[in-house]
């Protein structure tokens, strides 16, 4: 098993070499697909990819599924089952990627898997255990003898992705957290010895990571308001990653464009386009994510 770890754009990949087959969990985002493609084969060396699995539906965790197809052409793509409708139809809403902006090239999956399944990986077997909240269709996979799980964004050593469920327009929050908060109960009840997450560096701290979740999960259900308004400076931060620099002067109109957003600020903070723009840009500066020179809104690489 190798885990290649990725910038917050894509996720990470887990690369597993057995004595069968080669499998790769996660692929990254799209505008890294030629990337992917090369850490696949750096990896991999002369042996064909057979299997990529994703853990969930969204854009930087399956952005480089096209490309590694092309790339391998007998590979077969595994997605969980409740995301088997939204990838086949290849709803743009439903994946996230037009209320956010983002992009993913259209791939075709051979099989699904749920939580339960059995899935043999680098000569281990993986057991899928579901991890609602971030997606309620979203899975974590769990080798026993190990004690290692691979927690995609259910986990990360600072807290969790996005929820996105309970993002405007949803009127009802309460069955996510609690998706989320049966999440983190499940990996408390492993006691991973090692958590590999969808984005940063494995730890092995997963008591504190759990604790810090749990925290940050407190808040949010606390007030709903508050994962709405979070939701969109990751949602700019994210934005902002992908094309490098944006130009203040129109980052009113284009966030406006993003229903996502449109309806995070109408829920949450009712300003004009232009001052909503402002404000999350300013929070951004103030968070030492981003800065202004010269007209555009800038990254800070760190």
């Amino acid at each position: 098993m190798r885990v290649i770890e990725r910038g917050w754009v894509s996720s990470n990949m887990v690369v597993f070499c057995g004595r069968a087959s080669t499998d790769i969990v996660d692929t990254g985002y799209s505008r890294h697909a030629a990337q992917t493609v090369a850490l696949a084969g750096h990896a991999l060396g002369a042996r064909p990819l057979d299997r990529i699995l994703n853990t969930h539906a969204h854009a930087d965790h399956m952005g480089g599924n096209a490309a590694l197809g092309r790339a391998y052409p007998e590979v077969r793509i595994a997605i969980p089952a409740g995301d088997a409708d939204v990838v086949r139809d290849w709803d743009q809403e439903a994946l996230h990627l037009l209320p956010m902006g983002q992009q993913c090239d259209r791939f075709s999956f051979d099989t699904t898997f749920r939580a339960g399944d059995l899935l043999l990986l680098g000569d281990c077997e993986w057991r899928a255990i579901a991890s609602p909240g971030h997606d309620m269709n979203s899975l974590m996979l769990w080798c026993e003898p190990e004690r290692i799980l691979i927690s995609a964004d259910a986990l990360w050593e600072d807290g969790f992705g996005i929820l996105f469920p309970a993002l405007p327009p949803a009127s009802v929050n309460q069955h996510v957290f609690a998706g989320q908060r049966a999440t983190l109960d499940a990996i408390a009840v492993l006691e991973p010895r090692l958590v590999i997450p969808g984005h940063g560096a494995p730890f092995d701290d997963v008591a504190g990571a759990l604790g810090r979740a749990r925290s940050r999960l407190d808040y949010f259900s606390a007030d709903p308001a508050r994962i709405a308004r979070n939701a969109a400076k990751v949602t700019l931060s994210f934005l902002l990653m992908i094309e490098g620099r944006l130009e203040l002067a129109s980052l009113g109109e284009r966030l406006a464009r993003l229903s996502l957003l449109a309806a995070i600020n109408r829920s949450a903070y009712g300003l004009e386009d232009a001052q909503f723009a402002a404000l999350l840009a300013a929070e951004l500066v103030k968070s030492g994510a981003a800065t202004c020179a010269e007209g555009w809104l800038l990254p800070v690489k760190k």
